[in-house]
């Protein structure tokens, strides 16, 4: 049994405890900091240095899914982690106490860096020269300098890295291109460089840029997905209310039916990965795959489908709770099994399956090799603007459907509150982000249908740049 903590002893004022309370507070907010910077620095790159191990030189067939497959695996294994920490290590800072509960997740995240760091030298480590983001900025600014600048007829008046890349810029974003016109012959150093970077680009910097500001758009379109996903509470109250029995004596926690989508997942991606592909492969007689664009239209008609799935079971617990004489009672237990919430469940996690993974590797392909570790942060950024415009959504809806005598949607009282419109309401935005998704596409053109040992094997030739 662990001792419970003595309270610090105070004076009079108080102000002894209020100075180690303060004291705590601080150091509380430090050590989330600290957590911050940590993931921000591990997330991004965690996946394109992992990808960056398998460019091992020379040929081998059977390389042409590896990628993929990698993806989806480290993916996988970032929500059984997730998993992991939501059952076991609550497990033990519940039964154990908070210093055991923080320590075990201290040890290994100790013994995680330990073998990192003894691992080192076998590491694939591609050199870096510099930086994306300040190339950016500097294709835009020397582009306003530009700007009033005419087009060259000859394709040699662009700058461009000697022996390698594009040598002439796209079409696409044309006002873009000023930024690597030659001026005169002042602009280039006698080895080819640019004799200062915030007056000339090169056609590599310039493309870079385009393709991310190509694949804004397309990125958006993933946004949805985060925020039908994000609706955590709601499920939450409907299995609080409804028969979470398996056996008489034992019944599933109603926070733990969020665990069911990403076990969905996980045996999805085992399934796709181990035995959809290789099948699909022997029957074809040849490798067959889905490209990343069309996996994740799939994910978001997927996620529209889970969205209208959680209305009907809604409008069904509902109906079932007015009718037993529950509308005032939204603690009252229904006479519903909870595991008709294990359908939508499953059904996110099949969508996100499709979506994060296949967007994942869409940036990954579509973007320069320079910017791998972009291409990997873009889906964590979508993560967090989801969480944000789900929470406008969500006051939007709760402010215009609540008036003199009339429940919110989405009422603290479940059986008052319609939240099958609610989820009805998601399901047509997202209908709406599916066509805007294939909108994009045909916006976008063609994506790259790169093979994937020749993309591997590039990343070590040019990854020069450090996001």
């Amino acid at each position: 049994m662990i001792p419970k903590a003595r309270p610090p002893p105070c004076d009079q004022s108080g102000q002894a405890c209020k100075s180690t309370t303060t004291s705590q507070y601080m150091l509380l907010v430090f050590s989330f900091l600290l957590m911050s910077i940590g993931a921000g620095g591990i997330r991004p790159c965690s996946l394109a240095f992992g990808a960056n191990q398998f460019d091992k030189g020379g040929s081998n067939p059977n390389k042409h899914t590896v990628l993929e497959s990698f993806f989806a695996w480290y993916y996988t294994s970032s929500i059984v982690s997730v998993l992991i920490a939501l059952t076991g290590i609550v497990y033990l800072q519940d039964r154990l106490g908070w210093k055991i509960g923080f320590g075990v997740p201290a040890i290994l995240m100790f013994l995680s860096a330990l073998f990192f760091f003894l691992a080192s030298p076998f590491y694939i480590k591609p050199k870096v020269c510099s930086n994306v983001f300040a190339s950016f900025i500097q294709v835009l600014v020397v582009a306003c300098k530009n700007r009033k600048l005419r087009y060259p007829n000859q394709n040699s008046d662009y700058h461009h890295k000697n022996g390698s890349g594009p040598q002439v810029p796209t079409d696409k974003l044309r006002f873009l291109n000023k930024a690597c016109i030659i001026k005169g012959p002042e602009d280039v150093k006698l080895n080819g460089g640019a004799a200062n970077p915030w007056n000339l680009c090169t056609v590599e910097q310039v493309e870079e840029l385009k393709a991310l500001i190509r694949v804004v758009p397309l990125w958006s379109t993933g946004i949805m997905i985060s925020i039908n996903l994000s609706q955590s509470s709601f499920p939450l109250l409907q299995a609080q209310s409804m028969n979470r029995h398996l056996t008489k004596g034992f019944q599933i926690p109603a926070g733990s039916f969020g665990m069911f989508m990403m076990i969905a997942l996980t045996i999805w991606v085992f399934l796709y990965d181990r035995v959809m592909l290789p099948l699909a492969s022997k029957i074809k007689g040849r490798p067959v795959r889905l490209k990343p664009i069309v996996r994740m239209g799939i994910g978001i008609f997927i996620s529209c489908i889970s969205m209208v799935v959680s209305g009907i079971v809604e409008h069904v617990r509902r109906r079932r709770a007015i009718n037993e004489g529950l509308l005032n009672n939204s603690h009252g237990l229904v006479e519903m099994s909870a595991l008709w919430l294990v359908i939508p469940n499953s059904l996110n996690g099949i969508a996100e399956a499709f979506s994060a993974i296949g967007s994942t590797e869409f940036y990954y392909l579509e973007l320069p090799k320079s910017m791998s570790s972009i291409a990997s942060a873009l889906l964590g950024l979508g993560m967090a603007v989801a969480s944000l415009l789900a929470s406008v959504i969500l006051n939007a809806v709760d402010k215009y459907t609540k008036g003199e005598g009339t429940e919110s949607w989405v009422s603290s009282n479940i059986n008052k509150g319609h939240y099958e419109y609610y989820y009805w309401l998601l399901a047509l935005l997202t209908a709406c982000n599916l066509l805007y998704f294939v909108a994009c596409c045909w916006q976008y053109g063609p994506s790259a249908d790169v093979d994937i040992t020749k993309r591997m094997m590039e990343l070590s030739d040019d990854d020069d740049h450090l996001p």
